[in-house]
């Protein structure tokens, strides 16, 4: 006897969350080789520092604001693969309709409120570093700070469109709309349903 949270069980898809999972998945993929010039970055520094005796405030920036935007763009990877952290104890317990119906309510009444209104704070922060060339307070330290602050929005809009597809998905499972891919079309005269019954 299967429990309600086989992990056989999943959430179909549809066209448009396919897209949206590969566009979300594709960034967060892409991001991932950010880590490598994070660590070429934290060696180099540390090599500097210790061995050398001549630290860089610019390579510690650096390696800061890579680590950020590594961070920002993989969010949305982990929301694609079920890969973040879940605070829920029970939804394990639930059948998957019901995990559905608890997801696409939190979804739609909190989570994607929120990134609105955090994007809606970021991108006027992430402009005024842009129109004012905002750099570093530390002599030595990086120009060109509205970089790292423009990926702030851009990777929470990740996360909310990988949010909107997770919503879909749920939508799907619930509602049958959109239509689950594998789905066969609906046919006008039932010419379909004819042919299944043969």
């Amino acid at each position: 006897m299967s429990k309600p949270n086989d992990s056989t069980q999943v959430l179909p898809h549809n066209r448009l969350s396919v897209r949206l999972d590969a566009l979300v998945a594709g960034t967060g993929r892409l991001s991932a080789w950010l880590w490598l010039a994070v660590l070429v970055v934290v060696l180099t520094n540390v090599f500097s520092r210790f061995v050398l005796s001549a630290g860089s405030i610019a390579l510690e920036e650096l390696s800061w604001h890579l680590f950020g935007i590594a961070t920002m763009l993989s969010l949305g990877y982990a929301v694609v693969e079920d890969d973040h952290v879940r605070v829920d104890v029970l939804r394990e317990r639930f059948s998957l309709p019901t995990q559905a119906c608890i997801e696409l309510a939190g979804i739609l009444l909190l989570a994607l409120p929120i990134m609105a209104l955090m994007v809606d704070t970021l991108i006027p922060y992430a402009w005024k570093a842009w129109v004012y060339s905002e750099r570093s307070q530390a002599p030595s330290g990086l120009p060109y700070r509205f970089i790292f602050k423009s990926v702030l929005p851009l990777g929470l809009m990740l996360v909310a469109l990988a949010l909107f597809s997770r919503a879909l998905r749920c939508a799907t499972l619930l509602f049958a709309f959109p239509r689950r891919l594998g789905d066969p079309p609906r046919a006008k005269s039932g010419a379909w349903l004819a042919n299944t019954e043969k």
